[in-house]
């Protein structure tokens, strides 16, 4: 029988139904509309979920969320998005919807085994993935499983501290975060390729980058270079306290591709210690969109 997995983001939605990660029978999704919260969600997933099942029969559901859960309780901790989920029991209420057996964990935890048994981390160990999304999220996968900290931590690299003000990796590198420092520029009225894009097509501004980039635009190559140099200081950590064979970049920021990725690896070894240099290699996600997703249907085969 085929199995469900479900990514709960905090911008979009998606459930597939698949018999292995790469036999896809069906697939869902939609955005988050952030303003319905957590209901709004449910909502959603429930009605799609009914629909679903009464075309395929299910063996079992693996659910990444976006942000830390109590997997041995089943329940979220909270998101750092979305309103209406801190304490929810989302295993319990999946299973009474399905009837199967239910797997929840971090989203970023879910796509770092995606990626570590299907993408760009095979044949790698450990495997490091960080999302770069509406959120920063890290997951660590080590003989080809996930990476458990006390609960409800994991490898929670979006709150890494870039100065002891306060600034973390996620006010720098999600795509939030990015969003709102274009707008900025082009509010103070900034021109070029960038700030025309972002005049004539608003919101989401983070997704013009690669574009304006290819481009030549110079508002676009600053904000990258400081996305790359961010990124690499708070990845040094990651580094220096794991050692990972390789450092998989995805979310949505990784929509700028090569720029990204070579940035990154230029950048990450002046933060390393000199024994430790180059460090890893750097990869872009090989599953991009579908990670969390195909972690989950990896997730599901194990319930």
């Amino acid at each position: 029988m085929p199995y469900l997995g479900i990514e709960i983001g905090g911008t979009k939605l998606q459930m597939l139904v698949a018999e292995t990660p790469f036999h896809i029978l069906e697939r869902r999704e939609t955005r988050v509309e952030a303003a319905q919260g957590a209901e709004g969600i449910r909502a959603w997933i429930a009605r799609e979920l009914s629909s679903l099942l009464e075309t395929h029969q299910v063996s079992a559901v693996g659910v990444g969320f976006g942000g830390p859960v109590d997997r041995k309780r089943g329940c979220v901790a909270r998101s750092h998005q979305i309103e209406g989920w801190a304490g929810f029991p989302l295993q319990e209420w999946l299973h009474q919807l399905a009837k199967v057996p239910v797997v929840i964990e971090n989203d970023a935890n879910t796509a770092a085994l995606g990626e570590a048994w299907h993408g760009a981390g095979r044949h790698r160990d450990p495997v490091f993935y960080i999302t770069l999304g509406s959120g920063v999220g890290g997951g660590l996968v080590t003989g080809g499983r996930i990476y458990h900290g006390k609960p409800p931590g994991e490898a929670e690299v979006g709150h890494v501290r870039l100065d002891r003000e306060g600034t973390t990796l996620e006010s720098r590198c999600s795509g939030w975060a990015v969003d709102q420092r274009i707008r900025a520029a082009v509010a103070r009225g900034s021109e070029g390729s960038l700030a025309r894009r972002v005049r004539e097509d608003p919101g989401q501004e983070a997704r013009h980058l690669a574009a304006a980039l290819a481009d030549g635009d110079p508002l676009a190559a600053a904000l990258v270079r400081e996305i790359v140099e961010d990124l690499a200081f708070g990845l040094s950590h990651v580094v220096h306290l794991f050692h990972p064979e390789v450092i998989i970049l995805g979310g949505g920021l990784s929509g700028l591709g090569e720029p990204l990725r070579a940035g990154v690896a230029s950048a990450l070894p002046r933060h390393l210690m000199e024994v430790f240099r180059p460090g890893p290699e750097i990869a872009l996600s090989a599953l991009g969109r579908d990670a969390v997703p195909v972690g989950a249907i990896e997730l599901a085969r194990w319930a």
